[in-house]
């Protein structure tokens, strides 16, 4: 029995914990009714990695707290770095981390920054110096993109150099380096040097969605995970198992690489009411929700709680794994999403792909209260089942 005991504790302490990897809107502690998150509304046993998203970069080159009330504890701040870095104190084996950069940063900051030296180093220093006084366990770096949105061809080149010196600055410390990446395309290919940028990376967070949105003038879903059968030219390449095996095809390491799950839906509004399909005309997006007040753009916590209280169509188009909905009355309301069972499936995906695990954005639209679901963050629990941890 004993010898039983044994094998079986060291057959337990060799299987994989894969990464779960989660971001949270820090801004979501302004949002109304039952849409407000707060830090503490973050279960610490979820995830392995929680990222607060965002600081910014200033333009002498430093790291740049983005929202001083909400993240400091200075002028009667609500100290958010460190109650987000306290979450550790649950979980000691919880991983924090800060993410700099985001979408509404854009790139021609950090591109300049990028090629001078001597800034880069202003910009690593000033990291180093606020991770260590708010206890994060690391950097993720989300600039987005090189090369693209103001950049210069040259950041293919001086997005590397700025990577490796994080990383080494940032290891010497002993605190971990990653980043969030494009899973387009045509983003991929002038932005990122993958062999080297795998370097000098700890994880690499691959954004597999957004893929579509109400920028088009026809549905779709945002994060299929298989190319759609009407799918042609480069929509092939808008699906998150192109993206996944693309990275891997350009060098970059399983062990490092997680696969981005949304825990929200992109809408649209439909010009016909008889058309509901995929590639159904849609001459612009959906309503704005409730909680997240983004026109195209609505969590999973308020697609549910409109499904519950009104009689929506929901498809479960066998060429998917991912539902779509719409409702007629509410101005041709049409929404492609991730559900309880499709998280599963893509979490299940990564298990295939002996990738290192998934990345979700982000926490706070989950059902996190458990109003539709009973029970607090089901599709975060699912993923998490899923993946075994």
């Amino acid at each position: 029995m004993k010898l039983l005991l044994l094998l079986s504790l060291v057959a337990f302490s060799l299987v994989e914990t894969k990464y779960l990897v989660c971001y949270f809107s820090s801004w979501a502690t302004y949002r109304p009714d039952a849409g407000k998150f707060t830090i503490e509304d973050n279960d610490p046993d979820l995830c392995t990695h929680l990222v607060y998203a965002f600081a910014g970069l200033g333009w002498n080159n430093e790291i740049r707290v983005l929202d001083p009330y909400n993240d400091l504890c200075e002028n009667y701040g609500k100290c958010g770095y460190n109650r987000f870095t306290n979450l550790t104190l649950q979980n000691p084996n919880l991983k924090t981390t800060l993410g700099v950069g985001g979408w509404n940063e854009g790139s021609t900051k950090y591109s300049e920054m990028a090629a001078d030296p001597a800034k880069r180093k202003t910009f690593v220093d000033s990291s180093i110096k606020l991770l260590k006084e708010h206890n994060f366990d690391g950097l993720d770096m989300d600039w987005e993109y090189p090369t693209q949105r103001g950049g210069k061809p040259e950041d293919y080149v001086n997005y590397i150099s700025l990577m490796k010196e994080l990383y080494e600055a940032l290891h010497a410390e002993g605190m971990i380096l990653t980043a969030a990446v494009s899973a387009g395309k045509a983003t991929i290919d002038p932005a990122y040097n993958i062999p080297e940028l795998s370097k000098y990376i700890d994880i690499l967070h691959l954004m597999t969605y957004d893929l579509h949105g109400s920028w088009e003038p026809y549905t779709h879903h945002h994060s299929l995970l298989y190319p759609h059968p009407e799918d042609t030219g480069d929509n092939l390449y808008l699906n998150q198992d192109f993206a996944v095996n693309y990275w891997i095809e350009k060098g970059a390491p399983k062990d490092k690489l997680v696969m981005g799950i949304p825990l929200y839906g992109r809408t649209f509004r439909l010009k016909n009411d008889q058309d509901t399909g995929i590639y159904a005309e849609a001459p612009g997006p959906g309503g704005a929700g409730p909680y997240t007040r983004e026109a195209g753009f609505m969590g999973y916590n308020e697609i549910c709680e409109f499904q519950a209280k009104e009689p929506w169509t929901v498809v479960h188009d066998p060429a998917l794994n991912e539902p779509y909905a719409y409702y007629i009355p509410n101005n041709n309301f049409w929404v492609g999403y991730e559900d309880v069972d499709s998280v599963g499936v893509k979490a299940q995906y990564t298990l295939d792909q002996g990738i290192a695990g998934a990345m979700v954005w982000s926490v706070e639209t989950d059902d996190f209260h458990g109003t539709c679901h009973g029970s607090p963050f089901p599709l975060l629990h699912k993923i998490k089942a899923t993946l075994g941890n």
